[in-house]
C-alpha cells in the first residue's frame, strides 16, 4: 500500500513539474515582418569602415520580450554582423534614452549568417507595447556580396558610416526608404496570441500610401484587430512585395515559391489573406519578357495550391477579390474579363475559409472596371490613403473569431 501511495505521489509530482514547465515556456508570435528580395548592389562596399543600417519598424502586437529575425536569404556569400542593437524610436534616426539593448546570438554580439540562411536572435528582455516603433541597427563590416532587403518600406530608414549601432543619434546619416537585413520581429505575447499574414503585391505593400504614416490596408486592419477586444491578441505580418506575382518570379519570388518562407514559417501564423494576381493578369497582356502569360485556370490552380498547403498547417485562408484597374498602364479588356473570373472564383469557391471583397469596396459604381476616383492615387491601379482605409475597414473581424 505504501509503495502504491509513493508511486502515485511521484506521478503527481512529475505531472505538476511538466505542467509548470509548459506554462513557463515562451511562445513567440510575429508582430512585424517584411518579405525580402535581393538588393541591387552591396552598399556596404561603399566605404572601408563598414555600414550601419538603422531600420525603423512599426509593431502590431505588444509583448514582454522580443526576438529579431535577420536574413541573408539572398546573400551570395556568408554575411557577418559585427553588432546589432535595438531601441525604441524617438522619431527620425534617433532612439529614446535608456531603451537601447545589444542583441546577441547564442550569447555573442557578432554572428555570421550562412549564404541563403535566416537566423533568429536570442530573446531580448525588452517589453514593447502595441504599435511601438523600433529602431533596429545592424553593422555590416565591409565585405563582398549581395545584401537582402525589402525595397518599398514606405518608411524612412537610415544608413551611416562605421559602427553606430549604439548611437542615440545618427548624425549625417543617409535617408533610404528600404529595410535592410531585418525580416521580422517576434514578441512574447502569451500562448493565446496569433498573427494574420497578408500575402500580396504592391497594393498590400502600400505603394502610394503616405510614407511614415502606416496607412497601408494591412496597417488599418492591424489597428482594428488591436482595438477590438475579441481580436486584440492578433498581430499582422505584411508579406507584400511590389511587382510580385502569383505564378512567376519577377520582383522577388512568386507567391507559390515563397509561401513556405513568408507564410507557413511565420511564428504564430493562424490566418492568411491572399491578395495577389493583378500583376499576373496585367503582364499577360503587356509582358515585360517572353512566356509571362497565364490563364484564368492557371491562376485558380495557384490559389488552390496555397489553400491546400496552408490548410495542411492549420492556417485559415481568406480570399480577397482583386481591385479594379481600368485606365492603368497594363489594363486590357481581356484582362478585365480574367479579373472578373478570378473574383467570381474568390467569392464562390468553398476551399476558402472566407472572402474579403476589396473589388466591391473600391470600384466606381458607374465604371466598375475602374477605381472610385476618391480612392485613386492617380495611376488608376493603386489606392490612396482613403482607398487603403476603406479596404482595411471592409474586413469583417468575425473572420478571426470563428
Amino acid at each position: 500500500m505504501k509503495r502504491l501511495a509513493l508511486a502515485v505521489a511521484i506521478a503527481v509530482m512529475l505531472a505538476s513539474s511538466e505542467t509548470n514547465s509548459n506554462a513557463q515556456q515562451t511562445v513567440w508570435t510575429g508582430s512585424w515582418a517584411t518579405a525580402p528580395v535581393a538588393a541591387p548592389a552591396p552598399i556596404s562596399d561603399a566605404n572601408a569602415d563598414g555600414t550601419t543600417y538603422r531600420d525603423i519598424v512599426h509593431l502590431s502586437l505588444g509583448g514582454s520580450a522580443i526576438r529579431l529575425r535577420i536574413s541573408n536569404e539572398f546573400g551570395t556569400t556568408p554575411l557577418t554582423l559585427a553588432s546589432v542593437h535595438v531601441a525604441l524610436s524617438a522619431g527620425g534616426a534617433s532612439t529614446q534614452t535608456g531603451t537601447d539593448h545589444p542583441v546577441t546570438f547564442g550569447g555573442t554580439e557578432s554572428v555570421t549568417i550562412p549564404t541563403g540562411a535566416l537566423i533568429v536572435s536570442d530573446p531580448i528582455p525588452m517589453p514593447v507595447k502595441p504599435f511601438a516603433d523600433l529602431a533596429v541597427s545592424l553593422f555590416v563590416p565591409t565585405q563582398p556580396g549581395t545584401l537582402t532587403y525589402h525595397v518599398l518600406g514606405v518608411s524612412t530608414n537610415y544608413i551611416a558610416t562605421g559602427n553606430a549601432t549604439s548611437s542615440q543619434n545618427l548624425d549625417g546619416a543617409t535617408k533610404i526608404s528600404s529595410w535592410y537585413l531585418l525580416k521580422g520581429v517576434e514578441v512574447d505575447a502569451g500562448s493565446n496570441a496569433a498573427s494574420v499574414v497578408t500575402l500580396g503585391a504592391s497594393i498590400t505593400d502600400g505603394y502610394h500610401s503616405t510614407p511614415d504614416k502606416n496607412t497601408r490596408w494591412p496597417d488599418v486592419l492591424a489597428g482594428r484587430l488591436q482595438f477590438n477586444k475579441a481580436t486584440s491578441n492578433i498581430g499582422l505580418l505584411n508579406e507584400g512585395i511590389s511587382g510580385a506575382r502569383l505564378l512567376h518570379d519577377i520582383t522577388g519570388p512568386s507567391a507559390l515559391s515563397r509561401l513556405d518562407r513568408d507564410v507557413l514559417a511565420q511564428p504564430g501564423a493562424k490566418y492568411l489573406i491572399i491578395a495577389i494576381g493583378t500583376n499576373d493578369i496585367g503582364r499577360t497582356y503587356f509582358p515585360l519578357r517572353p512566356n509571362e502569360g497565364v490563364t484564368t485556370e492557371q491562376l485558380i490552380w495557384g490559389y488552390q495550391q496555397i489553400i491546400s498547403r496552408a490548410h495542411a498547417r492549420g492556417i485559415k485562408v481568406f480570399a480577397s477579390t482583386l481591385n479594379p484597374f481600368g485606365g492603368a498602364a497594363y489594363y486590357n479588356a481581356a484582362g478585365e474579363k480574367m479579373r472578373q473570373a478570378v473574383n467570381t472564383f474568390a467569392r464562390t469557391d468553398k476551399g476558402f475559409d472566407g472572402v474579403i471583397d476589396f473589388d466591391r469596396v473600391t470600384r466606381d459604381p458607374t465604371h466598375p472596371e475602374a477605381l472610385l476616383p476618391a480612392y485613386d492615387s492617380g495611376d488608376h491601379l493603386h489606392p490612396n490613403d482613403a482607398g487603403y482605409k476603406a479596404m482595411g475597414d471592409a474586413i469583417d473581424l468575425k473572420l478571426f473569431t470563428q
